[in-house]
Formats: C-alpha cells, sequence, structure tokens
C-alpha cells in the first residue's frame, strides 16, 4: 500500500482559506437559499437525482447494495443520504468532510456504520483502488488554487478501482457577485483527470433564473431547463478502465 501524502504547506494554506470561504458565506446568511423548501432547490435536487440514477443504470449498476462509494465534501449529509434510499448499503459509505459544523451534523443524521472522517481529504486514511465510485458535488467551485484542484483530483482517482468512476457534479460558469467560488469548465475538468474515459451532460437551471421563475410558478422550472444554453452545471461520470 503506498505511504500517505506528506504534509503540505500550500495545501494547508489553502484548506484554511476554504474554512474562511464558507465562514463568510454562512454570515451572508445564504444557508437558507440552498433549503430543500425553496421550489428552485428542490426542483434541482430532483432533476440532478434523475440523471444520476440514470447513470447507474446505463452503465449496469442494478445492484446498488453491493457497491462501494466515498464523497468528498460530504457537507451535512444529504447526498449520502440519497445514495442510502437509492439503495446503496451504509456500511459502503463513507464521506470526507473539511469543516467541523458540517461534519457533526452528517454524523447527527447518517447511520453510525457510515464512516465519516474530518479534514483535508488528501489526508484520509482511505486505501488505494477500494471504492467504486467517488463522488463530489459543487467542490471543486470552492477551490481556487489549482495545484489543490490538482492534488485532489490525483488523490480521489487513486481511490476509484479499475472499472469504477469518479461522479462529477459542479458549475461551469464564474459568479460575479460571488469571489468565493469559480466556474469549473468540461476542459478544465478532462485536465483534472486525463485518465478518464468522461461522459457528461448540462444540468441545473440557471439560479439566478430558477429562483424567480420557481417564486412566480415552480411549473417554469422545466420549461425553462428544456434549453441547454441555460443550464449550468455539469453532471460527469468519469471512469476508470477496467485494465
Amino acid at each position: 500500500m503506498a505511504s500517505p501524502p506528506l504534509p503540505d504547506a500550500r495545501a494547508d494554506g489553502e484548506t484554511a482559506r476554504i474554512e474562511q470561504r464558507y465562514a463568510r458565506r454562512a454570515a451572508a446568511g445564504r444557508a437558507d437559499r440552498y433549503s430543500l423548501l425553496q421550489p428552485d432547490v428542490w426542483q434541482t435536487v430532483q432533476e440532478r437525482q434523475r440523471a444520476m440514477l440514470g447513470l447507474f443504470a446505463r452503465h449496469g449498476w442494478h445492484d446498488l447494495a453491493q457497491r462501494r462509494v466515498i464523497e468528498v465534501g460530504c457537507g451535512a449529509g444529504g447526498n449520502l443520504l440519497e445514495l442510502l434510499r437509492a439503495g446503496f448499503r451504509p456500511g459502503h459509505l463513507c464521506g470526507l468532510e473539511l469543516l467541523a459544523e458540517r461534519h457533526a451534523e452528517a454524523r447527527a443524521v447518517l447511520p453510525a456504520s457510515v464512516a465519516l472522517h474530518l479534514g483535508d481529504a488528501c489526508a484520509a486514511p482511505l486505501p488505494e483502488a477500494g471504492a467504486d465510485l467517488v463522488l463530489q458535488s459543487t467542490v471543486f467551485s470552492s477551490l481556487l488554487d489549482d495545484a489543490f484542484q490538482q492534488r485532489l483530483a490525483a488523490t480521489m482517482w487513486r481511490w476509484v478501482k479499475p472499472g469504477g468512476a469518479v461522479l462529477w457534479y459542479d458549475f461551469t460558469l464564474n459568479n460575479p457577485r460571488n469571489r468565493d467560488v469559480r466556474g469549473v469548465p468540461l476542459q478544465r475538468v478532462r485536465a483534472l483527470f486525463p485518465e478518464g474515459r468522461i461522459e457528461a451532460q448540462r444540468v441545473t437551471l440557471a439560479p439566478p433564473l430558477a429562483r424567480p421563475a420557481c417564486r412566480v410558478w415552480p411549473g417554469l422550472y422545466p420549461v425553462l431547463n428544456t434549453l441547454p444554453l441555460l443550464r449550468t452545471h455539469v453532471l460527469a461520470w468519469i471512469a476508470k478502465d477496467a485494465g
């Protein structure tokens, strides 16, 4: 088994900056913006769930109970709860979270057999080629250091078994009102995972459009979302060859 990565001062600095960015976000009162009680949010989540389940079926993952999953940046555990409902076993799920408050929230809602690790994901004591799926959802758009992005992507790739995949969900465009995030275009995803075979689709109606539209009538979300140019996120299946 490979040795664990050595401490990286540059990485430590970036993790501290990530914590500061999320603290600013919390102080700005943006948490409610992502509540499932918001009509644009639950439509976004349901759309992403349908697309994710479609990927599992398309790739022949019909017995999800046998699959092992690692989520990088699991937050309060929402995505892991979704996977449990889809049929994954708690003992086969692992969540990594940098922020102590979110880690505690995840621990409070997830079964005890779901493994949770607090701290820098790159330093997590996980085996190479031990996961069928490594998931990240809007994590890389909060990483503003290119070298840190590359380091995390390489770590995630090492965790994936041959024949497994990275499941990627993130937005592609910069938000001029929020300097704490930046879009990750598909070209950058390809650079982060040069050995992967990428199957990508655009999803998620642009939030600045979805919020006012859903306040008028939630049924506008699927209507507007029929136009691919109005979708701001990429859902990508990044496959590792079985050989």
